[in-house]
């Protein structure tokens, strides 16, 4: 794994190893990744990067949101509740300099996010274990704690494609071989 772009453009990030089979750690690689920003930099969705704040939720390695930062983000909260994620969060975090523009919070995304900082995020990476409905989950109480803005791009990641998530809008959806990217906003009401 790598940085594809910006600042930190082909910094290697540390390897997964042998890992935690509990863990579930599945990044995603480099070529969905370069897509899904090469996207989000294309303007569709209007500038999701430069000068914002992100969410990574199922953070893992951190990839998306460094990923982010590298190209222009000002800050990226990460939130993950697996020790052997957060290890390697926090070395990738070392690697890319960031720690004073990062937040990394150890919990649960389904579940209330009390120790977070900021909350006006102006987008969020969901990229949960595939198939258990997690991201669907944490997006309806990222709604339900009122942490997103009508505005805040969401970008959920899954193992097939979604066609509904109450309350929320899909802009977009994209297929990546195994991986679909949906791009979802929150519902005026």
């Amino acid at each position: 794994m790598r940085i594809i772009s910006g600042i930190n453009k082909g910094r290697s990030l540390v390897s997964l190893g042998k890992g935690d089979p509990s863990a579930n750690l599945r990044p995603t690689s480099d070529r969905v990744r370069e897509s899904i920003f090469n996207l989000l930099a294309a303007g569709r969705f209007g500038n999701r990067l430069e000068n914002c704040r992100i969410l990574d939720l199922f953070a893992g390695t951190g990839a998306l949101g460094l990923e982010a930062l590298s190209r222009g983000a000002t800050s990226v909260v990460f939130v993950d509740n697996g020790a052997h994620a957060l290890q390697l969060l926090r070395k990738n975090i070392a690697i890319c300099g960031a720690k004073n523009i990062t937040q990394v919070i150890k919990a649960d995304a389904t579940k209330t996010l009390p120790q977070i900082s900021e909350s006006d995020f102006d987008t969020v990476f969901i990229d949960p274990p595939y198939g258990k409905g997690l991201g669907q989950k944490a997006m309806q109480n990222l709604r339900e704690c009122k942490m997103l803005r009508t505005d805040t791009l969401i970008i959920l990641e899954e193992g097939c494609e979604i066609n509904a998530v109450e309350g929320f809008s899909i802009k977009d959806c994209r297929r990546y071989g195994s991986s679909y990217a949906h791009f979802l906003k929150l519902n005026i009401s």
